[in-house]
């Protein structure tokens, strides 16, 4: 088995950069050294090879619309870096809406170049988990990208999923099984813990997190056998990250807490997880009385719904990942 080679333990909150109020790098609290994910990349509404973010700004329209290009030069200047998510839960993945594999790779490879990545995060939900279709497509033209590469410089490819409390959904595993055939060295499998199911009486979302991750190890130390690559259980820890939905989740009556917080980051250290992030940097502060709220949610997209100083999330879960 396999021990090696396995990701450095990083630190990253998600930040939308197309939500209004805009949230530059440059407001994040300081958390010692992050990989902020920039989220997210999808295709064109009228160019399905094309990418934009969210819909709204093509690559070329980021200077006047985000303005993304020097927030990325200031932010890795301050010794941080940043890696971009494709997909997410409102835009549609290119690999759905992209049918080419050629100018799918294309696709990708544009964001690469213009934002000089060695980080990827494919935030593979909705329409994107089930098409298994657009799950081989993914996983060629990572693949393809991957061996472009210099031996020296490699592409690390980060895969994000939804679980339940019993971890992986069967589209989920799909999508690794997808990655892993094709050649692709994934970084690590990152998990959504977050708007579970009905809890049992008395679980708490760190209860709920905590029993997604230790269901998906097992997942995945059987996908990875499977595909003739096993990896022994520390390694596997490391190549697995843990992302929460801090504060209020969509589904009314869960509240991922700050105690949460510090119960998640504990048991990442123990098991050696090696990514923390969270869903997301722009909404790690307190709501005011104005702050808007998602229909049928008690979520903000702008705030965390807890008492909170700002940053403060980040600063419990990125608790010896960064910096």
């Amino acid at each position: 088995m396999s021990k090696s080679p396995a990701p450095q333990q990083w630190f990253g909150g998600y930040l939308d950069v197309t939500l209004t109020p805009n949230l530059r790098l440059q407001d994040l609290p300081a958390q010692g050294t992050v990989t902020a994910v920039l989220s997210f990349i999808g295709a064109h509404p009228q160019q399905p090879c094309r990418p934009s973010w969210d819909g709204y700004y093509t690559l070329d329209q980021d200077d006047a619309g985000l303005a993304l290009e020097g927030q990325v030069r200031s932010f890795r200047g301050a010794g941080n870096d940043v890696a971009i998510a494709f997909g997410g839960q409102l835009a549609t993945e290119l690999a759905v809406a992209c049918t080419d594999v050629k100018a799918l790779a294309q696709a990708y490879t544009a964001v690469i170049t213009k934002y000089r990545l060695d980080t990827l995060d494919f935030d593979v939900e909705g329409d994107g988990l089930s098409d298994h279709s657009a799950s081989a497509r993914r996983a060629e033209a990572v693949a393809r990208i991957q061996g472009d590469r210099p031996a020296g410089d490699p592409l690390k490819v980060w895969l994000t999923l939804p679980v339940s409390t019993d971890g992986l959904t069967p589209d989920g595993e799909t999508s690794v099984t997808a990655m892993l055939d094709a050649g692709v060295e994934l970084a690590g499998i990152n998990i959504m813990v977050m708007n579970f199911g009905p809890l049992a009486p008395g679980q708490t979302m760190l209860d709920a997190a905590k029993s997604a991750a230790e269901a998906t190890h097992q997942q995945l130390e059987a996908l990875y056998r499977n595909a003739g690559k096993p990896l022994e259980a520390a390694a596997l820890w490391n190549r697995m990250g843990l992302t929460p939905m801090i504060g209020e989740n969509d589904v009314k009556g869960q509240v991922f807490t700050l105690a949460d917080a510090e119960g998640l980051n504990s048991f990442a250290v123990e098991r050696g997880i090696g990514r923390m992030s969270m869903w997301s940097s722009n909404r790690d502060t307190a709501c005011t009385s104005s702050s808007p709220r998602e229909p049928g949610s008690n979520a903000s997209s702008s705030c965390s719904g807890v008492a909170q100083e700002p940053g403060m999330f980040a600063k419990v879960l990125g608790k010896t990942f960064a910096g």
